[in-house]
């Protein structure tokens, strides 16, 4: 059963040239791009796209997810922003060939009513989730800060959404000890939902650290996944130092504070052979 590893290479670097020379250091064969030569992967224009996709092949490289920001605004902001974006993604499908999307479950800034915040949560992503299946793509729900999928108690009201064809579930240690969760909790619940892993860990201090240096139970949890007979794509999003990309994703905590002084090159190679290490002695096969 193989573990595909696949990475935010925007933490490495800002370019694509960039970014393709971190993944062939660290030995990725995929990338999820999120921030693509100054675009948001929604905004990326078809043209660029284009390019982008004849270095990648160049490199060997194939998109994994894409990592948009679907689902990251409020429920009262207009929901046709983020329509606009799946149906862009599914022109940059035409030229990528991928069909998976990161995405979130909305904010409620205005503190509106928890029914009331479920209900139109659930409401888009139904249609989200509906629009994906057209498109030819799929949703991949990742748990994060204040959203509506941040406890796994509402995650788990989100996972009734999920088919495995259209929509699919993210398990991201470091978002789910945010909420003040133990992981090893969160895993027991979410373990037969878990579709898809971020490799990001951290400790309770809010301080990022290398995969199984933190207190989410990631070295645990990926031993009992791989026993499972777990298997599917695994994306690493290390934040052990703030990239632009990082900033502009409104990232809670802080980086690795002992690596502050360390490139962001050297930061995301540091994270790849951590997460490659934790994999290895946990006994996965790993793509």
């Amino acid at each position: 059963m193989t573990w595909v590893l696949s990475a935010f290479a925007d933490e490495a670097g800002g370019s694509t040239d960039e970014q393709i020379a971190a993944l062939q250091r660290a030995g990725f064969s995929h990338i999820d791009p999120r921030m693509v030569d100054g675009h948001n992967i929604c905004d990326l224009p078809l043209d660029l796209a284009e390019q982008v996709k004849a270095k990648y092949d160049a490199a060997g490289v194939a998109v994994g997810m894409y990592g948009s920001p679907i689902g990251k605004i409020d429920i009262a902001d207009d929901f046709e922003i983020d329509l606009k974006k799946l149906e862009h993604l599914g022109k940059l499908k035409d030229i990528f060939g991928a069909g998976g999307v990161r995405m979130f479950s909305y904010f409620n800034k205005q503190n509106a009513p928890k029914d009331e915040w479920r209900k139109i949560t659930l409401d888009r992503l139904k249609r989200l989730s509906d629009l994906a299946g057209k498109l030819g793509l799929v949703l991949f729900h990742e748990n994060e800060s204040h959203i509506f999928g941040d406890h796994s108690d509402d995650v788990l009201a989100i996972a009734e959404l999920r088919d495995g064809v259209t929509f699919k579930l993210i398990y991201d240690f470091a978002n789910y000890i945010r909420t003040g969760e133990e992981g090893l909790e969160t895993w027991a619940k979410m373990k037969d939902k878990t579709d898809c892993f971020h490799f990001k860990d951290q400790r309770k201090n809010g301080q990022h650290v290398p995969m199984g240096d933190g207190e989410t139970g990631s070295t645990q949890i990926v031993k009992e996944a791989v026993a499972m007979g777990w298997s599917g794509p695994c994306t690493l999003e290390p934040h052990l130092s703030f990239s632009d990309a990082v900033l502009s994703t409104g990232v809670s905590g802080s980086g690795d504070l002992s690596l502050k002084e360390m490139p962001q090159a050297e930061t995301f190679q540091l994270a790849a052979e951590s997460a490659r290490k934790l994999l290895m002695e946990a006994g996965a096969a790993v793509e």
